[in-house]
């Protein structure tokens, strides 16, 4: 334990460094954008001294890196300043979004992994079978095919020809657990076919990578049946790598739902975000951006401690 500990330490401060580089660059990305956010908020017809004003309000009068050791100081708070489209508090705006994405993320997450991991197993028990080749085609159609095309497709069969879900998945906080499951059922299972076929692929390659050791040629020199050869001896030492993808992919579930939520009109994170850029709404802007950015490198550092601890070798390096 004495050797994790250094490690998981050294993890941490990479991902806190990871996390301030991209909120300079977050910040950094808007103050780049063309045009005057007070002019804009004020419209053409504004005069000099009213911009002005505004301008000494929003404290865009103050050196950009002022601005940026304010705005990630009060951030470090939760406190992501006031939006300029509706002058409410972006936490509070942000919050129940940030909820409903992890509730969606959650819902693909319970579809995919179990369905991910059995089908990576039994395509490694079938290799280079009837049941494996039409596998690998079909994951390979799934992940070439963009989300919101696999969202469409999803609507048209399940929604506009057999209406059995709802094309637009408008929740609210006031919906039952059973209500709000049944209108997420189609965002949840769009991304669930994505990085369902991604994580297969990956548990099939890691089984089949280590069906290749000497010690598996023993277990099946002495006779072992095969099936027990992969879940007994084959499966647990492919856990490092399988947490790995698992981690990696949920980190995607959370920070990927962008366009499925534009497309079934889900009331999370990345509509709010797509829904403040077209207001030029910077503060929320920058808020949701960096949101996905500390949650995607949390699940980073999830990752990086599940090998760890999963993968003796990790821990004891040459």
């Amino acid at each position: 334990m004495n050797g994790v500990l250094p490690l998981i330490g050294k993890r941490l401060l990479l991902g806190l460094g990871t996390l301030l580089v991209v909120s300079i660059i977050i910040f950094g990305a808007v103050e780049l954008l063309p045009g005057d956010v007070a002019q804009e908020i004020l419209g053409q017809s504004a005069t000099e001294e009213t911009v002005a004003e505004l301008r000494r309000q929003l404290g865009l009068d103050q050196p950009a890196y002022i601005r940026y050791f304010q705005w990630l100081g009060n951030a470090l708070q939760g406190d992501f300043g006031t939006s300029l489209a509706n002058k409410r508090s972006v936490a509070e705006q942000l919050g129940p979004r940030f909820l409903n994405t992890l509730f969606l993320a959650g819902m693909a997450a319970l579809i995919s992994v179990p369905l991910a991991i059995g089908l990576g197993v039994l395509a490694a028990l079938m290799r280079n079978s009837i049941y494996d080749r039409v596998a690998n085609a079909l994951s390979l159609v799934s992940i070439s095919s963009p989300e919101f095309f696999l969202g469409y497709i999803l609507i048209v069969f399940m929604a506009v020809q057999n209406p059995w879900f709802p094309a637009i998945a408008n929740v609210t906080p006031e919906m039952d657990l059973g209500t709000r499951i049944y209108r997420s059922t189609l965002p949840a299972l769009t991304m669930a076919l994505v990085v369902t076929a991604y994580m297969m692929r990956m548990t099939r390659a890691a089984i089949i990578n280590l069906l290749a050791s000497p010690y598996i040629e023993m277990a099946r020199l002495k006779g072992v049946p095969n099936r027990r050869v992969i879940l007994r001896h084959a499966l647990p030492n492919a856990l490092a790598p399988i947490i790995n993808v698992v981690a990696l992919n949920l980190a995607y579930l959370v920070t990927g739902v962008v366009l499925v939520e534009v497309v079934f009109v889900y009331q999370g994170v990345g509509q709010l975000l797509v829904d403040s850029v077209s207001k030029r709404d910077f503060p929320v802007v920058q808020a949701s951006c960096l949101v996905f950015a500390a949650t995607f490198i949390l699940f980073n550092l999830i990752a990086d401690v599940g090998a760890i601890l999963s993968n003796p070798r990790l821990r004891h390096p040459k």
